[in-house]
């Protein structure tokens, strides 16, 4: 029974340092605050299209600053498989988008939490909307009037918040940024 045990292990132990020597061989960047995967395809001599398959990610405009993207899979461990490699860089990238989505929605939390964050946000708001979730123009919707495709079909308030809080921060970097660009030209 204990030879069972040890076996077991060994061979776990041995599946970690094959799926480790696989992300060793991967180059990686980490997203900064406006940064676009064609940018950071062109820094790194590779294709948007080759990037979004090596991190799996369903939508390409959708990157958060502070995200790890797999940017080069280099092949030069035989061992390793072509399937366990994918698998690899796949469960890698949605821990990786897990973990970017928990840091994004905490820095929003905090970026929120000041008080001139919170002055720039209402001031917004107010411009676009009144204040009010349900101001509808055209194909903007809500307190922040969003473009529909962001809310995704979920018009809560709840959501409204969360999106525009991830729209500005990845876009401008603080609601005070939103506002300055707002004051320069109309729109944010």
């Amino acid at each position: 029974m204990k030879f069972n045990k040890v076996a077991l292990s060994i061979a776990c132990a041995a599946g970690f340092t094959v799926a480790g020597a696989a992300a060793a061989n991967a180059d990686t960047v980490t997203v900064k605050a406006g940064d676009t995967l064609s940018q950071i395809a062109d820094e790194n001599n590779t294709t948007v299209s080759s990037i979004q398959s090596l991190n799996s990610l369903q939508n390409i405009h959708l990157i958060f600053p502070g995200q790890k993207l797999v940017i080069n899979a280099n092949n030069g461990d035989a061992a390793v498989s072509t399937q366990q490699s994918a698998q690899t860089t796949q469960q890698s990238a949605q821990t990786t988008q897990q973990a970017s989505q928990q840091q994004t929605m905490q820095t929003t939390q905090q970026a929120v939490a000041s008080s001139s964050e919170q002055a720039a946000r209402d001031w917004i708001a107010s411009r676009e909307s009144g204040g009010s979730y349900t101001a509808q123009n055209g194909n903007y919707y809500g307190k922040y009037q969003l473009s529909s495709a962001y809310l995704g079909g979920d018009y809560s308030a709840e959501n409204q918040e969360r999106v525009a809080n991830s729209y500005v921060l990845n876009r401008y970097g603080s609601w005070a940024n939103a506002k300055s660009h707002w004051l320069q030209n109309g729109w944010y």
